[in-house]
């Protein structure tokens, strides 16, 4: 596409933009110091689906008006009501309805899995994880090696990008897994960095660890709803996900997670169990012993909260109507636009660190003149309502969200970043 910087060119765009419905599906925060909104924040937390407060008051309304029974209604019932999520878990992953399943939150779900996956020994008790790995993945596995009598500085393993740049390159990763693999149980790596945005080679991650003898997990949740995924192709041993970023079901809403095929018969591995990955023919006969529930199911401990999962249904309802394939074609074009709005107007001041070729929604940008104080142009864009985040120590990072940004936000957020520049 041949982009062009003025506002008549993005807002053509936007008529052209075969998802721009979409948009009038959420709610946007409200003006601030008399400028409208220019969310780009949906990397952290995604916009309100306009879906989800009616699908929420739907179950808050089955309580009042069916009490228990609401468990068995025929509309949505409560007691398989996370399956509600399986067709889009599975569509945006990659992978069979069989292989995902919607429970707890990210962390949470991190951690009954390695209590399944890492599996320790005196001589392979090490756990790999990228240098700046988001803190909650970090304190997860050192967590796990410590649990099991291990130290984590000695436990703890990390791929470092090779220079200033934050870029992870998967040739370091094969080397350091020659130098190391023998000692490694279990890599955790994530689909999207979360402060470049880079987006890493989930293939050949779950390739060179299972040439390593390694077991792999991929945290990913800053990669669904953001980049194609092939789980069941790729073949991680598991993986798990957050779904208030580019999946918009609110803040701490119920995650997910994926165990692949191969190990979703329960005679080949041990879980941590609970009520709910007892197999639902006989939960209710209360019997001493315990009847595993099939596939990813079976790892889930208790009956979900409702109202928490409400709102991901909600959302994945709108990202199967849309068509992932629509989504990420759209997400190039728009946040392509934006990359080339930011170079053409700001290429001696700010840089972007997200990789051209390596990247979703996401831009991490940085202040390249230091003349220029990064927090109060950052703040100075707050006062403007416009929405990104600020990540220590100075780095910016915005996301076009294709479900309900378009490219008159992108030209909006080139004007303000402008007007603030010049206000410092």
């Amino acid at each position: 596409m041949n982009f062009e910087d003025n506002r008549a060119f993005a807002e053509a765009q936007d008529q052209r933009d075969s998802l721009r419905e979409f948009r009038s599906k959420f709610k946007f925060p409200v003006d601030r110091n008399g400028f409208s909104p220019v969310y780009m924040c949906g990397n952290s937390l995604g916009l309100q689906p306009e879906l989800a407060a009616q699908y929420v008051h739907e179950e808050l309304q089955k309580w009042a008006d069916f009490a228990v029974d609401g468990h068995f209604h025929a509309n949505r019932p409560w007691l398989s009501f996370h399956r509600q999520t399986t067709e889009g878990f599975a569509t945006l992953t990659g992978s069979k309805h069989i292989e995902v399943v919607a429970m707890n939150t990210l962390t949470v779900n991190l951690h009954l899995l390695m209590a399944s996956f890492y599996r320790p020994t005196d001589s392979r008790f090490k756990i790999l994880i990228e240098a700046k790995a988001f803190p909650s993945d970090r304190f997860a596995v050192a967590s796990q090696i410590r649990m099991h009598g291990f130290n984590p500085d000695e436990g703890v393993v990390e791929w470092a990008s090779a220079d200033e740049s934050g870029y992870l390159d998967h040739n370091d990763l094969a080397a350091l897994l020659e130098r190391e693999g023998d000692a490694i149980a279990l890599l955790l790596l994530p689909g999207v960095q979360y402060y470049t945005g880079q987006v890493l080679d989930m293939a050949e991650i779950c390739r060179l660890g299972r040439n390593a003898g390694c077991k792999v997990g991929l945290d990913l949740a800053h990669a669904i709803g953001n980049v194609e995924l092939h789980l069941n192709q790729w073949a991680p041993d598991f993986a798990a996900w957050c779904t208030y970023k580019y999946l918009n079901a609110g803040p701490g809403a119920i995650a997910g997670a994926f165990v692949h095929e191969s190990h979703c018969s329960p005679e080949n591995l041990n879980q941590l169990h609970g009520w709910w990955g007892h197999d639902e023919k006989t939960r209710f006969k209360m019997r001493a012993s315990f009847e595993p529930a099939a596939g990813a199911e079976l790892w889930q401990m208790s009956n979900p909260p409702i109202l928490s999962l409400a709102p991901v249904v909600a959302s994945l309802e709108l990202f199967q109507e849309a068509g992932l394939p629509r989504l990420i074609q759209k997400s190039r074009s728009l946040t392509g636009y934006l990359a080339w709005l930011l170079e053409k107007r700001f290429n001696e001041s700010i840089d972007t660190l997200t990789p051209a070729d390596e990247r979703g929604c996401q831009l991490s940008l940085i202040v390249r003149d230091k003349s220029i104080e990064a927090k109060a142009l950052f703040d100075k864009l707050c006062a403007m309502n416009v929405t990104g985040d600020w990540r220590e120590p100075d780095v910016i990072r915005i996301a076009p969200a294709p479900l309900y940004n378009n490219f008159s936000d992108a030209f909006e957020f080139a004007e303000r970043l402008e007007i603030a520049l010049t206000q410092l």
